[in-house]
Formats: structure tokens, C-alpha cells, sequence
């Protein structure tokens, strides 16, 4: 497991590209906000999460439970389900606006084009909902 990465993922550097191609700026894993959000944007007061669907347990095609140490692998990923709802809550109180993009949004039959999720993002980011989830479940 060491060599799994936890930040510059491919989907990441995807969304990331994009974003900025569309001029907006932000911070990677700022450690000032909880939970070291994937991109903070100060300017709108929002956080954006990536979460790769077998690390946090994405109810999609790309989860599923590894057939070895099964126990293992289900406690884990209820621990990441766990941590991930503490860490939103604590940022929806403090006024944080949240952003999720799943992986499945960028592979998988639910896949988007990549200009309508960079859309969907822009329109997000610059508009007044509290919350979205990419792809809404």
C-alpha cells in the first residue's frame, strides 16, 4: 500500500487542468483547511474532494471488496465512509462550500465528456449551491 498515492492522481491532475484552463485558481491540500481538501478555492469559499471509488466505497461498477482479507478491507473502507462524513460536517459548519467528484465520473460507463464535468464544476464554483456530488447518485 505504500505505493498508493494519495494526492497528484491522475483524476486529480485531470480536474485540475481543466479548472485552471478556465482561469480559476485554488490551493492543493491546504493543511490550514480540514481534512486537507484535493483543491481549496478561497475566493468562493469552497473545497473539492476527488475520492477514487474504491478508497472511499463509491456505490458504482468500480467498487467492489477484494476477495482476500475481506474483513480487513471492509473495516478500512467504512473507516474512510466515517472520516470522510466527519470531515464534511465539520466543513459544512464552518461555512465551507463542498465539491465530490467521484472516479467514475472520469472512467467507467458513467463517465462524463470531459468539457460537461468542467462545466459542471465552473457552473458550480461560481454559482450559490452548498453542495454537489459528480456523478449525482
Amino acid at each position: 500500500m505504500r505505493g498508493i498515492r494519495s494526492g497528484n492522481t491522475k483524476p486529480e491532475i485531470f480536474i485540475r487542468k481543466g479548472l485552471h484552463r478556465e482561469g480559476f485558481r485554488y490551493r492543493l491540500h491546504d493543511p490550514k483547511v480540514t481534512g486537507h481538501p484535493d483543491l481549496v478555492f478561497p475566493k468562493y469559499h469552497a473545497v473539492l474532494f476527488i475520492h477514487g471509488c474504491f478508497w472511499h466505497g463509491h456505490d458504482c461498477s468500480l467498487f467492489r471488496y477484494p476477495e482476500t482479507r475481506k474483513e480487513f478491507w471492509e473495516e478500512k473502507i467504512r473507516r474512510n465512509r466515517k472520516r470522510d462524513a466527519d470531515v464534511q460536517k465539520i466543513l459544512t459548519d464552518a461555512g465551507w462550500r463542498i465539491g465530490l467528484v467521484w472516479e467514475c465520473a472520469m472512467r467507467g460507463w458513467r463517465k462524463m465528456e470531459t468539457a460537461d464535468l468542467i462545466e459542471t464544476l465552473t457552473d458550480w464554483l461560481t454559482g450559490e449551491e452548498n453542495r454537489i456530488e459528480v456523478p449525482k447518485i
